[in-house]
């Protein structure tokens, strides 16, 4: 089983939690990707919510993901069950609903857009993987009543703007919250569905 992320934070709290796990770093929306994932494939990691309601800290492991090309992923109901009742056991209740995965960050109106067709977040990685298995457990970073500037797809350039510092310093006190919980999703369902 491979385990991708996009970022180094992601993959940090993989690592913390999986000591043994084969952890790769895709970049984002897979842009440094350069291993073959294999056959069984988990993208964990943040999220955006596209509900309102959804608030950040929520645990998604959806059942199909819509792919930037339009196909429908559907995930393995096996590892779906099993990262859900690993965050059952950790007293949280994870929404299964469909997710997108799209090729940039989604805001304003198309949030709303997307929640009203069903999709309860987004990401920009897990519908670019091809494995025989897959499945993802993301947790909500950013909401509809919280959206991050566009800007945040390239790091760099998001800090450069003063605009952006207020966004800074609560991804900076989030972000890490929202990843480790993810990976602690991951490992209390360690060993099952593989």
């Amino acid at each position: 089983m491979t385990f991708v992320a996009a970022t180094s934070l992601e993959c940090a709290a993989l690592r913390r939690e999986l000591h043994d796990a084969r952890i790769v770093q895709s970049g984002i929306a897979f842009e440094a990707l350069e291993d073959e994932l294999g056959d069984v494939v988990v993208s964990c990691g943040l999220a955006g919510g596209l509900r309102a309601g959804l608030p950040t800290g929520t645990v998604l492991v959806p059942r199909e993901v819509l792919r930037p090309d339009g196909s429908r992923l559907a995930c393995d109901l096996q590892l779906v069950e099993a990262f859900a009742e690993s965050a059952r056991g950790l007293g949280l209740e994870p929404i299964l609903d469909p997710m997108l995965t799209a090729g940039a960050i989604v805001n304003g109106e198309a949030r709303s857009e997307w929640a009203a067709r069903g999709y309860a977040a987004v990401d920009m990685e897990t519908g670019l993987i091809s494995a025989a298995r897959i499945a993802a457990v993301r947790v909500v970073l950013d909401t509809p009543e919280r959206e991050l500037s566009a800007e945040w797809r390239t790091p760099l350039r998001a800090m450069l703007d003063p605009r952006n510092w207020p966004q800074a310093v609560w991804l900076a006190r989030e972000a890490p919250r929202a990843a480790a919980l993810a990976a602690r999703v991951v490992a209390q369902a360690q060993g099952i569905g593989a």
